[in-house]
């Protein structure tokens, strides 16, 4: 028996560690939008409901493209979905070198488009790998110590973002029109080249890990406990109201959060705020998604002594707090006060993720591809935002990520009163 399982536990182990790269490399991309947003939205002199279709093209493949990744796993398991996620996500970055060369917007939103559809395949092989490679109990705080290292990869993206997209700077429409036909080339090879460089490493990495991941051998998992499977045959994840509930959760959260950070260079550039130059506020981004991973370290630990729910209601009632101060104040205390949200967004997705799932049993793979398929609030929260700011201004807009943080502390509170059975 303590050979079996110290075997067993030996690669579990093993595999956790390798799957962490994941979660880093994902986080890495997705938060480098927060840069390519305004790069993009002054190189195509874009509005901010124009600008925000690159996080409504990036998230919308959750949606679009998250059943068939469910789909996909079912037939060639965990570990091929994880190689072709990587494979297709690789292509995505690929496309970034000709839309950048082209000078083409509608081309770049397709490369988001593709590029998001390959992490999508990426998180439905994932996370649940993660929350099954292991005991049940500690599900949450095994997928919240997971994501602190793709916190780690959206801390580090602004910076490396700001440093080699943000560098160069913007013309206007204006200094743009009285450039030569020699001088207008010369600066768009130099603005295509901001974007095309990173671009191509990160296809080279994604293929590299793909490679890794082909020839790594992972375990087989079985989701699908043997005591529920017959009493859970004819129905599906939809009847769970927890897993529904969750869901609304994870939609407003990925939708609070990319808004947050999407507008969070904007933001820091206003003059009653900050005034920072937009290189400067790129790497003020990293205290956002800095303060995610660690709450995420710190998150691992207490929930191994408190309860994933109340944790949960907590940080997002303090999240919602610290938005309404960065509303209605001005200077330092708004700047700050918005950059502290990312603390307390740390724990919010693994653990709705797996307060939502706990308890499924079978239907464990369909209630992840319906939980990623949430995810598409970061395609629709942002866009509505976008065209709040349009009309009344960045500040006031920020309210609607507050709605979302108050249902997410309802359901962290709901998850307290009626626990599920699993939990």
């Amino acid at each position: 028996m303590s050979n079996h399982e110290g075997r067993t536990t030996a690669a579990y182990t093993g595999s956790l560690a390798v799957l962490t790269s994941l979660f880093f490399i994902w986080g890495f991309i997705t938060c480098l939008n927060d840069i390519l947003i305004p790069h993009l939205k002054a190189v195509f002199t874009l509005n901010y409901f124009q600008a925000m279709l690159i996080q409504f093209c990036f998230f919308a493949a959750y949606f679009v493209m998250s059943v068939p990744s469910g789909l996909l796993v079912e037939k060639i398991d965990y570990k091929g979905g994880i190689i072709a996620g990587l494979s297709i996500a690789g292509a995505g970055c690929l496309l970034f070198y000709p839309a950048a060369g082209l000078h083409s917007y509608p081309l770049f939103l397709t490369a988001f488009f593709v590029l998001a559809s390959g992490i999508t395949l990426l998180q439905v092989a994932a996370n649940p790998y993660v929350t099954v490679l292991g005991p049940a109990e500690t599900a949450s705080s095994r997928l919240t110590l997971t994501q602190a290292f793709n916190s780690l990869g959206t801390t580090l993206a602004p910076y490396f973002g700001a440093l080699l997209i943000l560098s160069t700077a913007v013309k206007s429409a204006n200094q743009i029109s009285l450039l030569n036909a020699e001088q207008l080339s010369a600066y768009q090879a130099t603005q295509a080249a901001a974007v095309q460089n990173p671009y191509l490493f990160l296809a080279a990495v994604l293929f590299g890990l793909a490679a890794l991941f082909a020839l790594l051998k992972l375990p087989q998992i079985n989701s699908a406990p043997s005591r529920q499977q017959d009493e859970a045959e004819q129905g599906s994840a939809w009847q769970y109201p927890h897993l529904v509930l969750g869901a609304l959760a994870i939609f407003l959260y990925v939708g609070g959060e990319v808004a947050i950070g999407s507008f969070m260079v904007s933001f820091l550039g206003q003059p009653e705020i900050a005034g920072l130059a937009e290189q400067d506020a790129g790497k003020y981004v990293s205290f956002y998604w800095g303060g995610a991973m660690l709450g995420r370290f710190i998150g691992a630990a207490v929930m191994r002594v408190l309860r994933p729910g109340s944790v949960l209601a907590f940080n997002a009632v303090m999240a919602a707090l610290l938005v309404s101060v960065a509303v209605f104040g001005s200077g330092r205390l708004a700047m700050w006060s918005l950059l502290a949200v990312g603390l307390c967004n740390s724990i919010m997705f693994p653990t709705i993720f797996s307060l939502a799932l706990a308890g499924l049993g079978r239907h464990t793979g369909q209630g992840s591809g319906i939980l990623c398929a949430a995810i598409v609030g970061g395609a629709i929260v942002p866009v509505l935002q976008g065209l709040l700011a349009d009309h009344v201004g960045i500040q006031p807009a920020l309210g609607l990520p507050v709605l979302c943080y108050l249902y997410i502390a309802y359901y962290g509170w709901c998850s307290i009163r009626v626990p599920v059975a699993a939990d």
